[in-house]
C-alpha cells in the first residue's frame, strides 16, 4: 500500500444512500472517505429513477397531445422524435450530475477515491493503492438488474434498465419480461411513444401492491394497447431473422410463441455483494443481500449497510432514510430502528399506484374486525372529473380508535397524495385528524378527507347522537 487513511467513516458506494451519509457526516466536520468504482450518483441518477421519470415525462407529453381532442383541442400531425427523447434524458441526467459529482463532495471535505473497495479484514478496506482503517464503515454498494435464467437469453441481444435508455429509435415491438414497477413503467412509456408492447409476468403484476387497486391499473394498461400475460413463464428465447422469438407457457400449460424486435429483462434486482471481501470482514450475507439488524448494523458491529445491498425496499428514498438513521447512530450514539412500514412506495405508471403502512390483509390479521377499510373514488373527485382522470381509488386502513394504519392509492398524483399520508402515519394521526384538515378546492388531496369522513358515516344514525342533538335543541 502506498497510502494509509484513518478517517472516522469510510463509505463504500456513491449512490443515493452513500452520498447522503458522506454529505451529512462532512457537514458535522467528520473526516469521511468515500469509495466508488463506478459512476457517481449510482443507479438512481444514471440508470434508474432520473432517466425513467424523464422518459415517462416524454410519454405523458405524447399522450397529452394525442388525447387533446377530448378537451376540444385539435393537434394534427403529432409525431415522436425518439432520438430527441433520448437527448432530453441525457440532458436531465447532466443537469442533476453536479449535485452528485466528485468535485462537489471534495468541496464538502470528503476524500473521494474512484477505486474498487474490498475488505481485507474486520477493520480495514483496500481501495487501489490505498488502505483505509476507519472507526466505522458504511456499505452502500446498491444492486444491479437480475437477469433471469431463461434458456437462450445469452444468445440474443436484450436490454436492462442499464441499457434501455441508450436507445435512439423506438422499438417496433418490445417484449418485457417482468411485471413489476420497472417493467410496467418502461412498458407504458414505450407504448405511449409508439412501440407495440407485450408484458410477460410469471406471477401477478405488482404483486406487492393491493390487488383491488392494481386491477384498475392493469385495465388501463390494456386499454392503451399493452398485451399483458400474467402467470406466464418464459421458457426460452431465440433469434428469429431480425428479431427475437419468445416461447411462453401459461399456468394452464398452453404454449405459444411471440416475436419481438427488442427484449427487456425487468425481473428485479440483485444486491451487489460480490468482490467486497465480506467474508474477511466477518459480515454475514446471502443472495438476498447483507444481513443487518434493526439498527442497520451488520454482524460486524463496526460495519453498517444501507440501501439496495440489504434487500427489502430497494428504493432511493428508503436508502436516504436509512442514511439518516446511520448518521444518528454513528455520530450521536442514538438508538435507531428501521421500520419498513413507514416507507411509502410508488409505481409511476398512469395512473400511479402506491402504498404506505399496513396493507388491508395485514391490518385485518392483526386487528380483526377493529380494522376498517375506507374508500374514496376518483370518479367522485371534482378535480379528477375536470381533468378527465377518473380512473382511480384511494383506500385508508383505520384501526382501533380510528388510527391510520396504512393507505393504498391508484390514480392521478398518487405519489403526491402519499406525502400527506406518510406524514399522518408517522405522527399516529387518526381519521378525526384527516377529516378535519382543510383541503384547497379542487384538488386530488380532497380524496383523503372524503375517505376519512366516511369513517363517521354511521354517526347520524346513532340513537345516542340523535338524542344529544335533540336535548341541545331544547336549549334554543
Amino acid at each position: 500500500m502506498s497510502e494509509m487513511l484513518t478517517p472516522d467513516i469510510c463509505v463504500i458506494g456513491a449512490g443515493s444512500g452513500g452520498l447522503s451519509v458522506a454529505a451529512a457526516a462532512a457537514a458535522f466536520g467528520v473526516d469521511v472517505v468515500l469509495v466508488e468504482k463506478g459512476l457517481m450518483g449510482g443507479d438512481c441518477l444514471n440508470f434508474g429513477c432520473v432517466p425513467s421519470k424523464a422518459l415517462l415525462s416524454a410519454a405523458r407529453a405524447a399522450t397529452g397531445a394525442a388525447g387533446a381532442p377530448a378537451f376540444g383541442v385539435l393537434s394534427e400531425g403529432m409525431r415522436v422524435d425518439f432520438a430527441a427523447v433520448s437527448d432530453r434524458i441525457r440532458a436531465v441526467i447532466a443537469a442533476i450530475e453536479p449535485h452528485d459529482s466528485q468535485e462537489r463532495f471534495e468541496g464538502l471535505g470528503v476524500t473521494v477515491l474512484r477505486e474498487t473497495a474490498r475488505f481485507a479484514g474486520p477493520d480495514r478496506v483496500v481501495a487501489g493503492a490505498t488502505e483505509i482503517r476507519a472507526r466505522r464503515f458504511v456499505v452502500a454498494t446498491g444492486s444491479r438488474p437480475f437477469v433471469p435464467p431463461v434458456p437462450g437469453l445469452d444468445d440474443v441481444p436484450y436490454l436492462t434498465n442499464e441499457t434501455v435508455f441508450g436507445l435512439r429509435q423506438a422499438p417496433e415491438r418490445l417484449a418485457v419480461i417482468g411485471g413489476g414497477p420497472v417493467g410496467l413503467e418502461l412498458a407504458q412509456a414505450h407504448r405511449r411513444l409508439g412501440a407495440e408492447v407485450v408484458v410477460l409476468e410469471a406471477g401477478k403484476v405488482l404483486s406487492r401492491d393491493d390487488s383491488e387497486l392494481s386491477a384498475i391499473l392493469v385495465q388501463n394498461l390494456k386499454a392503451e394497447g399493452i398485451e399483458l400475460f400474467e402467470e406466464t413463464a418464459v421458457e426460452r428465447v431465440a433469434k428469429s431473422g431480425e428479431g427475437i422469438e419468445v416461447s411462453i407457457r401459461s399456468r394452464s400449460g398452453e404454449t405459444t410463441t411471440l416475436t419481438a424486435s427488442h427484449l427487456l429483462a425487468a425481473c428485479g434486482r440483485t444486491p451487489n455483494v460480490e468482490g467486497l471481501g465480506l467474508e474477511e470482514a466477518g459480515v454475514a450475507f446471502d443472495a438476498r443481500g447483507i444481513k443487518v439488524d434493526r439498527g442497520l448494523r451488520t454482524s460486524n458491529r463496526r460495519i453498517y449497510a444501507i440501501g439496495d445491498v440489504i434487500g427489502g425496499l430497494q428504493l432511493t428514498h428508503a436508502a436516504g432514510h436509512q442514511a439518516g438513521l446511520v448518521i444518528r447512530s454513528i455520530l450521536f450514539r442514538l438508538p435507531v430502528a428501521m421500520n419498513g412500514t413507514m416507507v411509502p412506495w410508488v409505481t409511476y405508471t398512469a395512473p400511479e399506484i402506491g402504498h404506505i403502512g399496513l396493507s388491508e390483509r395485514a391490518a385485518v390479521e392483526k386487528y380483526g374486525h377493529r380494522a376498517r377499510v375506507l374508500r374514496a373514488e376518483y370518479a367522485g373527485n371534482d378535480r379528477a372529473v375536470a381533468e378527465g382522470r377518473t380512473a382511480g381509488r384511494l383506500k385508508l386502513i383505520a384501526g382501533p380508535r380510528g388510527r391510520l394504519l396504512g393507505a393504498s392509492i391508484v390514480g392521478a398524483q398518487a405519489g403526491e397524495i402519499l406525502n400527506l399520508l406518510s406524514l399522518a402515519l408517522s405522527k399516529n394521526m387518526t381519521m378525526k385528524d384527516l377529516a378535519g384538515f382543510v383541503a384547497p378546492y379542487p384538488t386530488f388531496g380532497e380524496l383523503v378527507r372524503r375517505a376519512a369522513i366516511s369513517y363517521y358515516a354511521e354517526a347520524p344514525k346513532n340513537v345516542w347522537v340523535r338524542s344529544v342533538i335533540g336535548l341541545l335543541r331544547k336549549f334554543g
